[in-house]
């Protein structure tokens, strides 16, 4: 007699994936505005492992801290979890801003996501060019082979207003300058954050309380696919190219089983199933508060979804500090 397949309780395994969020947030709360980036990211890492460990998941990282060689723990490949309960892929950032939180800037989170396995695209560590716009537009309304002008105005079009009403989130870096001149030519305001852009694409799901109309620009190929994972939970197109500067990330994409190195990935082919996603404020920003302290509290606020139902849940979590990581 053949066992049956243990089934992906997306529900059952929703809370205990915002356990694993706020576990990482908390860790690294004390190292917000003290200048040590890696020690911030190291408290999450080790509190988010351990969380995980408690899961009744058989768990591998396939978006993770790097390769085995790179990161001693959540690299990619890494097994987590009991053992027992449904085989899952994990896509995780465990905090995601590091700058932000060494200098107590907006917008530092910690990030996760949960499908079933072989689902989540096993992005490679290099660059990928992104594009994203919120719910509510025809398929295809806007494209990567459109040029940014060009997807400014079919997006104005599609929502009955001028370019000029169109505001776009961008990363500031260098490589985005004649794409930020491209952008504003149409009129556009353009909203720069200096790191985070799994935020900057969530932001683009709920324009009406964040003012942002889409996301485009380059950055992780890994953020990519948390990005799209919130976006599959709470509406909206994305598109994602990977794009290579050497050999060596080739390579990278080669090992990830990766053939076509010119594919355009669209968001269910990023993200093939359903998807619990879960994120935890460190410092205050637009999507959610960061950790608020207290002499004997932390004060967490974590954004909790699955994208079988569409459901998006707020979780103000008030612990004692003795308790935290228990």
């Amino acid at each position: 007699m053949t066992a049956s397949p243990v089934v992906f309780a997306d529900r059952l395994l929703s809370l205990g994936l915002a356990r694993v969020s706020e576990a990482a947030a908390m860790a690294s709360a004390e190292l917000v505005g003290r200048g040590d980036e890696k020690a911030a990211d190291q408290a999450a890492v080790n509190a988010m492992r351990d969380q995980l460990n408690l899961l009744d998941i058989k768990g591998t990282v396939v978006i993770g801290e790097g390769e085995r060689d790179e990161a001693p723990m959540l690299y990619i490949g890494e097994e987590v979890g009991t053992g027992s309960g449904p085989e899952v892929d994990i896509a995780l950032d465990p905090l995601e801003g590091t700058t932000l939180t060494a200098k107590d800037m907006p917008n530092a989170l910690t990030v996760i996501a949960m499908a079933p396995r072989g689902t989540l695209l096993h992005a490679p560590d290099v660059y990928m060019e992104k594009l994203a716009i919120g719910p509510g537009f025809p398929d295809g309304v806007v494209s990567l082979e459109m040029s940014p002008s060009e997807r400014v105005r079919a997006l104005a079009a599609a929502k009955g207003c001028d370019p000029d009403d169109i505001t776009v989130c961008v990363l500031e870096r260098p490589r985005h300058e004649e794409m930020i001149a491209d952008i504003r030519s149409t009129g556009a305001g353009i909203r720069l954050i200096t790191d985070g852009d799994v935020a900057g694409v969530i932001h683009c799901a709920e324009a009406h309380l964040t003012g942002i109309d889409m996301y485009m620009g380059k950055g992780g190929a890994p953020e990519g696919v948390l990005a799209a994972s919130a976006l599959k939970c709470m509406g909206g197109q994305m598109w994602g190219q990977l794009t290579f500067r050497n050999d060596d990330e080739r390579g990278r994409a080669d090992k990830a089983g990766i053939t076509d190195l010119d594919k355009i990935y669209a968001r269910d082919e990023m993200v093939q199933a359903d998807v619990i996603f879960a994120a935890t404020g460190v410092t205050d920003g637009s999507i959610v508060k960061g950790i608020f302290r207290e002499p004997h509290h932390f004060t967490t606020e974590t954004l909790l979804m699955r994208s079988k139902t569409g459901s998006v849940r707020r979780m103000i979590y008030r612990n004692p500090k003795e308790w935290v990581g228990a």
